[in-house]
């Protein structure tokens, strides 16, 4: 391996270390559910609502700082959904990621909300917008660090059904491989070349001939620091923003690339 690459790694591993180390701090505070947002006294005005969908074995306290950057930039109505750590079925989760999205909806007077998923969070609300109809619901769906094709990591990890729905060739990756004809929601995927989550890190690329896709290379960060790095969280809004595809960064093949070493 050239002495670049090993440095980049060396400087990856290190903030992934440190970000661990802070989440786990965090962590405690994001096992119990968030109160409900208020309904806004001009409903159905404003912004869309955003969805924040964490990882597995993860919780809402992942997207701190990613939270904080939307609210900053305009985001008024920001809503993290927890997922119980017993759930074994991506597909349970989806559907109660519906839920959520039309309790919302009713809530708000917002027809429809956007949402970010990290990692298996991005699958589920995959799942959600191509086979139970979520994409008259979400207008852009965001994911970060997201196995679309699977992901070969820590094979003694398979006794967990959610982890083998995760494992390339799994049912759950078949259905969202299938024709998807007809999805309205737009799909931005933010994918690291230094993801060691992701084996290979291009899985987490999505490619579909029947979405509307675009895929933004990030380089020089890890798996955890996609929810928190300031440039992805910057990338993150635009894609949210935007009417169309992203533009952050030098398109090649309709693939963005955004530097952060």
């Amino acid at each position: 391996m050239e002495l670049g690459k090993v440095t980049a790694l060396m400087k990856a591993t290190a903030l992934e270390v440190a970000i661990l180390t802070g989440h786990l701090v965090l962590y405690p505070s994001g096992i119990v559910a968030e109160r409900l947002s208020p309904a806004p006294t001009s409903v159905g005005g404003g912004r869309r609502p955003v969805v924040l969908l964490h990882g597995f074995v993860d919780n809402r306290s992942v997207f701190v700082l990613l939270r904080r950057s939307l609210a900053r930039h305009g985001r008024d109505h920001i809503e993290s959904l927890n997922y119980s750590p017993l759930t074994c079925d991506l597909r349970a989760a989806a559907e109660l990621l519906g839920r959520r999205v039309d309790e919302i909806s009713a809530r708000t007077g917002h027809a429809e909300v956007d949402v970010v998923g990290h990692s298996l969070g991005g699958l589920i609300a995959r799942y959600y917008v191509q086979r139970l109809g979520g994409d008259s619901r979400v207008r852009t769906l965001v994911t970060l660090g997201t196995p679309h094709a699977g992901t070969t990591v820590a094979p003694l990890a398979d006794a967990h059904p959610l982890v083998r729905q995760m494992r390339p060739g799994s049912e759950v990756l078949r259905e969202l491989a299938g024709p998807a004809g007809g999805c309205r929601t737009r799909l931005v995927s933010f994918w690291s070349d230094l993801d060691q989550v992701m084996v290979p890190v291009e899985t987490a690329r999505l490619d579909h001939p029947d979405l509307l896709v675009h895929n933004v290379r990030v380089s020089g960060i890890g798996h955890l620091a996609l929810p928190v790095h300031p440039t992805v969280a910057a990338g993150v809004r635009e894609a949210l923003d935007a009417g169309g595809p992203v533009g952050t960064a030098t398109s090649e093949e309709g693939t963005g690339a955004a530097s952060v070493a």
